[in-house]
């Protein structure tokens, strides 16, 4: 089975791309330094903090070997006293000083990524529902929510840990090289001799062993999504009786995984055997000529305890930039994925809900003129030819015809959520493009036949229609849509919960409240998108009901294939391959010979 057939074959690990860290890179990271502008002076003083803490840290090595040195009667070095007691609690305040700054370092740094990172939240998410259609219509809603969730999470991980202790390893690395110097020029010349052999081994080893790991997250991706697709279609696997065929191509698809992980444990255990007998051998050869140098006058005892901590000082800091290193280009990709969304050209509608309130108002004439349409993502393939037709203010025009002629492309372009590249859509006799584009929206309802309720109650899912509407509107609408005896024999009533898409609702009573919904709104124009066709009779009647309440004084735009509910239609249009065919109303077009509306209709008539 092909890996395309269902969208997640990977992890959200592996959907965290790494980016090379260049200048063009940085500058687009530069992209997000203006979330953090407002919360500047925190960020400074977090970074003071943080200096603070790590040059207290680089005291410690000093102060216990001053502390060995006086124990054995030595002079002591960098004016610090001979008193081991004094040593003891000079490294006690330092101690604590270091415990203070590390907190401030914590709290500063945190405040401002969350800070931060909430504003980039809520920009990147106004910034994708704000987007035209075409963008969703190329991309997954997974990996646009990955932007939100991992892309953003990493960044915030970035700015909260990552920065922050990269500055203090480099301040480590740079104090504890200088140190090792000052303490001992002899020593660290030794450690510099045998530093490059250990760097140059580490890279060799870490490309293949990076290698390997890839090859085995990609077959274990590709044995997940066996699995998915197998759970998917748990059916069609059991009415085909291929347990045991499903079975044998995971079992496969796992002894893959299984070799290349061997292949990866040979290289780790040999990798891990390599840097023990490297590093262990370093530190003996450090002690053993450090000893030699102590038993021969020119260091002391705790000058080499000294240099041995700062030496660990140094190595823990080399080895820690691998990590923050990937991490850092881990960070750079998820912002470039986040900067190509914002900067995304988005739809003419405000963050403040007052300001999208309605301008003009609508009477309910439309009119398409030699309207021409192709999706973007199939250019190739004409949509909409020359459709032209008229809907005056409270006229019933219906949409017929056979699946793919372009009926529901027709209600998206009423909606604005596409523009024509040909022709004209006019409002009142207006080009749509001369109104704001939330005074058409707030004007157009729809009805679809997938009815989308939100997640929260039925009070709240009819009130989205208008969010200030009061408990008796929101009654008197339900009412109207025959939806008021269902939702009181609920047991909470108006607040029971619906739950995600509406699964505890049947497919009737979703189309209810979908209609009092778009009562509420008391819309110009009303679209009906094959608001019956997937419900049965006892439904449809009460529906169609509701829908008549709805109609009422109303432009409605129905668009159906049952063709026995659009007699009434002042006017049919029969669309045939993106054209208008046929219009007229049902008598008119029931009169043509050889007419495509007619046929249509026998064809169900005799069904």
């Amino acid at each position: 089975m092909a890996r395309n057939r269902f969208n997640s074959g990977t992890t959200p690990e592996q959907e965290l791309n790494k980016a090379k860290i260049n200048k063009q890179s940085i500058q687009t990271a530069s992209g997000l330094l203006s979330y953090i502008r407002p919360y500047r002076w925190k960020f400074i003083f977090g970074l003071v903090f943080l200096l603070l803490s790590s040059l207290t840290g680089l005291a410690f090595p000093a102060l216990l070997g001053a502390m060995i040195d006086a124990a054995k009667g030595e002079p002591t070095k960098w004016f610090m006293p001979n008193s081991i007691n004094a040593i003891g609690q000079i490294s006690f305040i330092i101690l604590f000083f270091q415990s203070i700054v590390s907190f401030f370092r914590i709290r500063f740094f945190v405040e401002v990524a969350e800070k931060t990172i909430a504003d980039i939240r809520r920009n990147t998410f106004f910034k994708l529902i704000t987007l035209p259609m075409d963008f969703f219509a190329s991309r997954r809603v997974g990996e646009l929510n990955s932007r939100l969730s991992a892309d953003l999470s990493q960044i915030q991980d970035t700015i909260t840990t990552t920065l922050a202790e990269m500055i203090r390893q480099i301040i480590l690395l740079v104090g504890g090289i200088t140190l090792l110097i000052l303490v001992s020029p002899k020593l660290t010349l030794f450690n510099l001799a045998i530093l490059p052999l250990l760097v140059i081994s580490a890279v060799l080893f870490g490309k293949q062993i990076r290698k390997i790991s890839r090859q085995a997250q990609d077959k274990l991706a590709d044995s997940n999504t066996i699995v998915e697709e197998t759970l998917h279609g748990i059916g069609s696997v059991k009415a085909f009786a291929n347990e045991a065929y499903e079975a044998d191509r995971y079992d496969k698809s796992l002894r893959e995984v299984v070799k290349i992980a061997l292949r990866g444990a040979t290289l780790r255990g040999g990798f891990a055997s390599f840097i023990i007998f490297c590093l262990f051998g370093a530190i003996v050869a450090v002690i053993w000529y450090g000893s030699l140098l102590v038993s021969g006058g020119s260091m002391t005892p705790g000058g080499l305890t000294t240099y041995i901590l700062y030496s660990m000082f140094v190595g823990a800091a080399m080895g820690t930039f691998p990590e923050l290193y990937a991490n850092v280009q881990k960070a750079l990709g998820a912002t470039e994925r986040v900067i190509e969304i914002l900067q995304e050209k988005n739809e003419p509608v405000s963050i403040i809900a007052s300001e999208n309130a309605t301008k003009t108002k609508l009477k309910g004439n439309l009119t398409f003129k030699n309207v021409r349409f192709s999706y973007t993502t199939r250019k190739e393939i004409t949509v909409l030819e020359d459709v032209s037709f008229q809907a005056r203010a409270g006229e019933r025009v219906a949409i017929v015809g056979p699946s793919g002629a372009g009926k529901s492309t027709i209600a998206s372009l009423i909606l604005r959520f596409y523009e024509p590249q040909g022709g004209e859509i006019l409002f009142d006799g207006k080009q749509s493009q001369l109104y704001p584009l939330t005074d058409i929206r707030n004007q157009v309802a729809i009805v679809p036949q997938d009815v989308i309720l939100f997640g929260g109650s039925i009070r709240e899912n009819i009130a989205y229609g208008k969010l200030t509407a009061s408990d008796a509107e929101i009654i008197e609408s339900a009412k109207q849509a025959n939806a008021h005896n269902f939702i009181s024999g609920l047991p909470e009533g108006y607040n029971t919960l619906v739950g995600e898409r509406g699964i505890k609702l049947s497919g009737g009573q979703r189309q209810r409240i979908a209609i009092a919904r778009a009562l509420l709104k008391d819309p110009a124009i009303l679209i009906l998108d094959e608001a019956t066709s997937s419900l049965d009779s006892e439904s449809e009647r009460l529906v169609q009901e509701a829908l008549e309440v709805l109609m009422k004084n109303r432009t409605s735009i129905i668009i159906a294939h049952r063709l026995s509910t659009i007699r009434e239609a002042d006017t049919i249009l029969v669309l045939e391959k993106g054209k208008v065919v046929e219009n007229g109303s049902h008598v008119e077009l029931m009169t043509k010979e050889n007419g495509l509306y007619k046929y249509l209709s026998n064809l169900q008539y005799e069904a």
